[in-house]
């Protein structure tokens, strides 16, 4: 349902909004992988669990954030951005602040499909 109201987001996408996006998307998962990373490591180091437990742990949360990344990184297409960006949005790889640096008629397709 949701995927079907982000691909019928009305207006056409700028060149600008998808030059901007794909410059962009590098930056995005660094820093998103940095505070996961940094996440993971918390898991490593608990001594509350045994090194059994945190490596298990550790696995899942790998596991959960591999499937993330390739939802919001894996083939990107001008057509596509729109669901990329809700994507990344919904899982904190894309914030308000980097939404300012789109077209008004982009961030407002995107606030629609969230419902913010």
């Amino acid at each position: 349902m949701i995927s079907i109201m982000v691909r019928k987001m009305e207006g056409k996408l700028k060149k600008s909004d998808w030059k901007t996006f794909q410059s962009m998307v590098p930056e995005l998962r660094e820093r998103y992988l940095t505070e996961k990373n940094k996440e993971i490591v918390a898991i490593f180091m608990d001594e509350g669990r045994t090194p059994t437990e945190r490596f298990w742990d550790a696995r899942k949360r790998i596991e959960k954030e591999r499937k993330i990344l390739e939802d919001c990184l894996d083939g990107h297409s001008r057509s596509g951005m729109k669901w990329y960006m809700y994507l990344m949005y919904r899982h904190g790889m894309l914030s308000d602040l980097d939404l300012e640096n789109f077209t008004e008629d982009l961030r407002n397709d995107i606030k629609k499909a969230l419902n913010i």
